[in-house]
């Protein structure tokens, strides 16, 4: 802090040296920093690979779809470990799969229908901002009350559960799993899911796409897990609710165009039940 407070005082009155402290760092009135930033992250990874821009910047086929919060203590391709290129990323407040949200649809429908992506992702993390103030008794005002509006429903259908668990912390770290899992479950039921689901069943693929985790990243650790959820079990009853498609036995392709034995459709052949 002293020795920020020091430098401001020696740059002077430019406008790149112009700055706040917030946090104990120092904030710029320019962005001057980020550029110079740029360039240095580009020598090192031409460094490290001398044709990485020229491959990287020819084509975008990403196998990972990744919905996850604003909160920036969450960039997805370092938590996951994946370079650039393999994760189309789409966040929002509390990591939301919102019906009316026309940027998270129009995400949606571009990642499954036209860059084919095998894998979506929802990723919900602890210590979450949104899911803290949607459950304080406040007025937020629009748009974020609406917004919020949303997960306050996750804490209503799942009400008894979260009641029941005494600590305000260990509530919180549920509801974000919660969340999770019922932004999973609105993406099962969207037209563009089913459909994709339904064409890679048809395909005659090993299984069919795309499909959905929940994870949840926990910033104080640094680790990322997979929640222990059945979707099958969690959308057993919504299929008669929610299912657009229908697929029978003679709509799935076998390597020889037909039909066998073991390629029919049975009772628990959930490629049946387009949700899951």
């Amino acid at each position: 802090m002293i020795v920020a407070s020091l430098l401001l005082l020696l740059w002077g009155p430019s406008v790149e040296a112009l700055a706040m402290i917030k946090g104990g760092q120092v904030v710029y009135k320019d962005i001057h920093n980020i550029f110079e930033q740029n360039q240095e992250w580009k020598e090192s990874r031409l460094k490290e690979d001398p044709g990485f821009f020229s491959t990287g910047g020819s084509s975008h086929q990403p196998n990972y779809m990744w919905i996850g919060c604003s909160d920036a203590r969450v960039p997805a391709n370092e938590v996951m470990g994946e370079d650039t290129g393999s994760v189309f990323v789409v966040r929002n407040v509390a990591n939301m799969v919102v019906n009316t949200d026309f940027n998270l649809m129009g995400a949606l429908q571009f990642a499954v229908d036209y860059l084919k992506i095998p894998h979506i992702i929802v990723c919900g993390h602890y210590d979450c901002g949104g899911i803290r103030a949607s459950v304080e008794k406040k007025d937020h005002v629009p748009p974020l009350e609406n917004w919020l509006r949303n997960i306050r429903d996750v804490y209503r259908l799942h009400r008894i559960e979260l009641d029941a668990i005494e600590d305000p912390e260990q509530r919180h770290r549920r509801l974000v799993e919660l969340n999770v899992i019922e932004q999973c479950v609105n993406l099962f039921k969207t037209g563009v899911i089913q459909r994709r689901r339904v064409d890679t069943y048809k395909e005659g693929q090993p299984y069919t796409t795309p499909r959905i985790h929940a994870c949840v990243f926990d910033p104080k650790t640094g680790d990322l897990n997979r929640l222990d959820v059945n979707f099958n079990e969690v959308i057993e009853d919504l299929h008669n609710i929610y299912d657009l498609y229908t697929v029978t036995e003679e709509d799935k392709v076998t390597k020889n165009g037909k039909v066998t034995k073991n390629d029919k459709v049975t009772k628990n052949d959930k490629a049946a039940n387009l949700l899951f």
